[in-house]
């Protein structure tokens, strides 16, 4: 009879599965999409849609810390098994995301505005379609901050199906406006940016449909919990300082880079952060499944099995992130030759950093949703916006020297690599049985030498290839078979290389 646990593992599965297929849809019209947007609108008017709603992006720090807050608390509840205080932390949580968009709104209308009109480098005559760009980004920000607690009751009650098949309709809709963008005449950046908020809308009413009919706790009543008011706001609170951390240094190299370069340069950022998040949806679908079960499980007092879910999943995040980077890493210049018929000068080594970067971040990401599920976050917040926001000032000393662009997007891998150990250090603080020299040794350093090790064999492998179709399928098959035999023999413990075995041989005996 199978256990609770064994059932955890296979729900994580099967939730872990329906957002891949989701995903790899979205991917390959994502990359369809952007390769037809970037030749409609041409590398300048691509580059001020990328900066203009980057600034927009920079009060992400508010409704992030909010997304955080919500999931934590609901999943907390879920895993207690009490209805009525989940109703609570829902209604109190609508009532906090109308707050903070109705903040948002008066910073991006004063601010938010000015900066924008006096001091980025936009082209006169495409400042009155920057200021539309501006406002639309602004109401579907607006509407995403909205949308926070439907979406964190979905990933609490772990119905990934919904994400699924609500996220291939997104995809979709972003599609038609593509299409719908090489029909219309008229100003073609206003309309893009116009029809990316009627999708937001019609993606928030789609959720919010869902759980209505799901769950009946999300069924909204306005009252005011001031004990769990403030436990929220608390913990939502300490998380802004984090998540400043991580809007200010995506966005605020972005506005550096446009204050030296222009927005040709920010067109070359943008390619790279899009394909560069779409590639990092590998392993971040694996996490969405995977966090509701690690606070689940502290919520539960199985510290044990909380610790096993973080060390494992650390892993399999990053082996899946890793499995796919690889090969764009090393054939990055010729896909976007491929892929775009004016790559933007610098794209390539944006890309290849971006990568860098986002594997560095991934191998923490179950420490970040055990450190979250323990409630106490303070230092952790505080430390992570300090080390993620030491970027800026040498990316900007870098380019004031004259330095290649390139160069203000290097400090990130240190500060990413920093950030790694800070959170492990953490996390050992606050729940004692975590073991600091079985993370570094077993978990991070063991990902880093089958990293390493399989970029090293194939990168060599390649340079006797010429730039090909034929190339990038080779060396990507390459790389792919080595890099997963690598896993199974230096990356698993024996319980897992076991289980795979077994596993195999029961399907391969079941389709004789």
């Amino acid at each position: 009879m199978a256990t609770e646990q064994d059932l955890d593992k296979h729900r994580i599965a099967k939730n872990t599965l329906l957002l891949y297929v989701r995903m790899f849809l979205m991917i390959l019209i994502g990359l369809y999409a952007s390769r037809v947007i970037l030749k409609t609108l041409g590398i300048s008017d691509y580059g001020v849609y990328n900066v203009v709603g980057g600034m927009v992006s920079m009060f992400a720090f508010l409704n992030s810390a909010m997304v955080a807050a919500s999931q934590r608390f609901i999943s907390y509840e879920l895993g207690r098994g009490d209805k009525k205080r989940l109703n609570i932390v829902f209604c109190t949580s609508v009532n906090i995301h109308v707050i903070i968009a109705v903040v948002i709104f008066i910073l991006a209308e004063t601010i938010g505005l000015w900066f924008v009109n006096t001091q980025l480098v936009i082209d006169a005559d495409r400042m009155m379609a920057a200021n539309w760009v501006y406002q639309f980004s602004v109401l579907t920000f607006m509407v995403t901050v909205l949308s926070v607690p439907y979406n964190s009751c979905i990933v609490a009650h772990e119905h990934m199906k919904a994400f699924a098949y609500i996220g291939i309709v997104e995809a979709c809709l972003k599609l038609a406006v593509v299409f719908l963008l090489l029909v219309f005449s008229y100003d073609k950046l206003i309309f893009y940016a116009f029809g990316v908020f009627a999708v937001s809308i019609i993606v928030r009413i789609l959720y919010s449909l869902y759980c209505k009919r799901h769950f009946e706790e999300c069924s909204y009543r306005f009252m005011m919990d001031r004990g769990l008011l403030r436990r929220m706001l608390s913990f939502a609170g300490w998380s802004i300082f984090g998540n400043l951390g991580f809007s200010f240094k995506d966005q605020g190299s972005n506005i550096i880079l446009n204050l030296f370069y222009g927005t040709s340069i920010n067109a070359a950022r943008g390619i790279s952060m899009q394909v560069s998040g779409l590639i990092s949806t590998f392993s971040a679908n694996f996490s969405m499944a995977l966090s509701p079960q690690i606070t689940k499980q502290y919520a539960g007092g199985n510290i044990e099995n909380c610790l096993n879910l973080v060390y494992s999943g650390a892993r399999y995040t990053f082996y899946l992130l890793a499995l796919v980077s690889i090969p764009f890493l090393i054939n990055a210049d010729c896909i976007l030759g491929l892929w775009l018929e004016n790559v933007p000068e610098y794209t390539s080594i944006f890309l290849k950093i971006s990568m860098i970067v986002s594997v560095f971040y991934t191998i923490t990401g179950t420490v970040t949703t055990a450190l979250q599920a323990t409630g106490k976050i303070k230092w952790f917040q505080i430390g992570v916006c300090v080390i993620m926001l030491l970027e800026l000032p040498i990316a900007y000393v870098c380019l004031l020297y004259g330095y290649p662009p390139y160069y203000a997007l290097y400090p990130g891998i240190l500060t990413s690599t920093i950030a790694i150990f800070f959170r492990v250090f953490l996390l050992k603080r606050y729940i004692p049985s975590c073991s600091i020299s079985y993370y570094v040794f077993s978990v991070y350093s063991r990902c880093i030498a089958i990293g390493g090790l399989t970029w090293i064999l194939c990168y060599y492998i390649r340079s006797f290839f010429p730039d090909s179709f034929f190339t990038v399928i080779v060396t990507s098959l390459v790389s792919i078979v080595f890099f997963i035999s690598t896993v199974f023999a230096f990356g698993l413990s024996g319980k897992e290389r076991t289980m795979i075995l077994n596993k195999v041989k029961a399907f391969v005996c079941k389709s004789k």
